[in-house]
């Protein structure tokens, strides 16, 4: 069996148990010692490689078992612990799960599920190890190492980004609002031959219709009160490099048409200018909102919409990649505990069981703000599922009805969206595709997935 080098380490005084549980795991690890008492599991964790500890709660000497677990947790924070003991108690427990125990499990020992709770915590430490080498690829190969995302639609942007960003094609990414949607564009453009020139973004939507054109294409002194120098605009200051335009579907119709027209021509004028200047800048343009519908009550040109959606890039809501939500709690803990010089905190199971399903309509930058904020007020080392906002937890209507889960809920709506739109292009999967705003092999994923061939 594949473990990718997976080690426990197992704790405990009675010899049985010890051998018992090494026979029963030994199929589970690469690695698997044992240890009598807290002293020497303590020395051989040290000395070794463990990414799961199994220990009894009393145990000889002057350590027990949870102050093992303590020590254990601040040495290695991501250290998975499961403890065991025939004196369970609530209080006991419960201390065991604040200190970030991954399970407690009382004797006469059930191997069966030991071995369930053991394959649980490889799992854990195989995405784990996924997403760090995943990690480890873009930033080798020049992209931005905080993308964070294990799960099949994430895969999928990251193949989008190697493949579009040594072009100069046009991108539009769309995606809701805090999906990470300029964190893709920087991505894009440390990975592009462009990537020693400047990134320049800029938000469509905060800017003001009287100052946009001077934004967007600079002005020269004395072209209108105020104007004291000469300024060059975005698309100058991003000569060589990356142009970002967040929000392009909030720019209104004037300033519609002339950036169409510098996207035909690659050629603009400063304001009040005469001049006229050559773009050499790649655009990347994003947007948090449907534009078929924009584009039927005319508010969005539909020529535009074309020359902007050369290369389409979808970005997934946070609740249509759950499994990645540990992975992202992961980061921002270790994050915002180091800037803001905290010690390292864990997230309970039963708060961990929340956020991944919470509804997150601030998807990930909700997420990140969320974790900011425990890590800044809570004073403990555990994050427990008390200490969450009232905005994350179930209401009570929804606790009390037998409603189904909002994984479940999601994957039907996913299901009956895909089924109407294959029917609507006549099963031609690349107009399927387009409609629904994904690509084409997100799409194959999602129909396989459902049984929709």
């Amino acid at each position: 069996m594949n473990t990718d080098g997976f080690g426990i380490l197992i704790i405990d005084d009675e010899p049985n148990i010890r051998s018992g549980l090494a026979k029963g795991l030994a199929r589970e690890a690469d690695v698997l010692e044992t240890a009598q008492d807290a002293e020497e599991g303590l020395a051989k964790f040290k000395a070794g490689f463990f990414q799961l500890v199994i220990s009894d709660v009393r145990l000889p000497g002057e350590m027990d078992g949870l102050e093992l677990i303590e020590q254990i947790l601040r040495s290695n924070p991501q250290t998975t612990t499961i403890v065991i003991t025939a004196h369970g108690t609530v209080e006991t427990a419960v201390k065991s799960m604040r200190l970030g125990a991954f399970d407690f499990i009382t004797k006469p020992l059930d191997l069966d599920l030991i071995r369930h709770q053991v394959r649980k915590a490889r799992e854990h430490y195989r995405l784990q190890i996924e997403n760090r080498e995943l990690r480890n690829r873009l930033v080798n190969a020049g992209e931005v190492s905080n993308i964070i995302g294990n799960c099949a639609a994430m895969h999928d942007v990251f193949q989008q980004i190697r493949q579009v960003a040594a072009t100069d094609a046009t991108i539009l990414i769309q995606g809701e609002s805090g999906t990470g949607k300029e964190l893709i564009a920087r991505a894009v453009h440390d990975l592009s031959n462009r990537s020693s020139g400047p990134f320049v973004a800029v938000n469509l939507g905060a800017m003001p219709e009287t100052l946009l054109e001077s934004e967007l294409f600079g002005h020269e002194k004395g072209s209108f009160s105020g104007a004291t120098r000469q300024k060059p605009g975005c698309f100058e200051q991003a000569q060589g490099g990356s142009l970002f335009l967040d929000e392009v579907t909030e720019m209104p119709a004037k300033s519609q048409v002339d950036l169409l027209r510098v996207l035909e021509t690659q050629q603009y004028m400063r304001v009040g200018g005469e001049e006229v200047l050559t773009s050499d800048a790649r655009i990347i343009s994003a947007t948090n909102k449907a534009v078929e519908p924009l584009i039927e009550d005319g508010s969005f040109r539909e020529d535009l919409f074309y020359r902007l959606n050369v290369i389409p890039i979808h970005i997934p809501a946070l609740r249509e990649r759950r499994d990645d939500i540990p992975l992202l709690i992961e980061h921002f803990l270790t994050h915002f505990c180091q800037r803001h010089h905290r010690p390292l905190k864990k997230v309970s199971t039963d708060a961990m069981r929340i956020f991944v399903s919470a509804r997150w309509p601030g998807n990930v930058r909700q997420l990140r703000n969320v974790i900011e904020r425990l890590v800044v007020t809570l004073p403990g080392d555990v994050i427990e599922a008390t200490d969450l906002p009232v905005e994350l937890s179930p209401s009570p209507a929804s606790e009390s009805a037998p409603v189904k889960t909002l994984a479940e809920v999601t994957e039907e709506a996913e299901k009956e969206a895909i089924t109407t739109a294959l029917a609507a292009c006549d099963y031609h999967r690349e107009k399927t595709a387009k409609l629904l705003g994904v690509s084409v092999r997100t799409l194959h994923y999602k129909m396989s997935r459902y049984g929709l061939h």
